[in-house]
């Protein structure tokens, strides 16, 4: 398992290691926006995650993921907020990929 100390540490070695699609939470499903898709929970794994909390700054709280899906071929990251500055919306979807788990 890898371990990294910031944030943006995480993303450059996902990204250096094929993560290269950007996806985000809309609903209650992840949109890669330039590639035009969407996927449900059930289409996509969670191959890794790295949690990253604020010392001084609860904005500074999130979790990476690093995201693939076969039938698409995509391998993406996913930032999302949690805490205080997390999104329902975003808290719902978290606790889908975690019952997968």
């Amino acid at each position: 398992m890898f371990a990294y100390d910031t944030l943006s540490e995480a993303v450059n070695d996902l990204q250096r290691r094929g993560y290269t699609d950007s996806l985000e939470l809309t609903g209650p499903t992840i949109t890669c926006r330039a590639r035009d898709l969407t996927l449900s929970p059930e289409a996509f794994v969670i191959d890794e995650f790295h949690r990253f909390e604020g010392e001084t700054d609860p904005s500074d709280e999130s979790i990476v993921y690093a995201i693939s899906s076969k039938e698409q071929d995509l391998h993406g990251i996913l930032i999302n907020a949690y805490g205080l500055y997390g999104s329902d919306v975003a808290q719902e979807m978290v606790h889908k990929l975690t019952v997968d788990r």
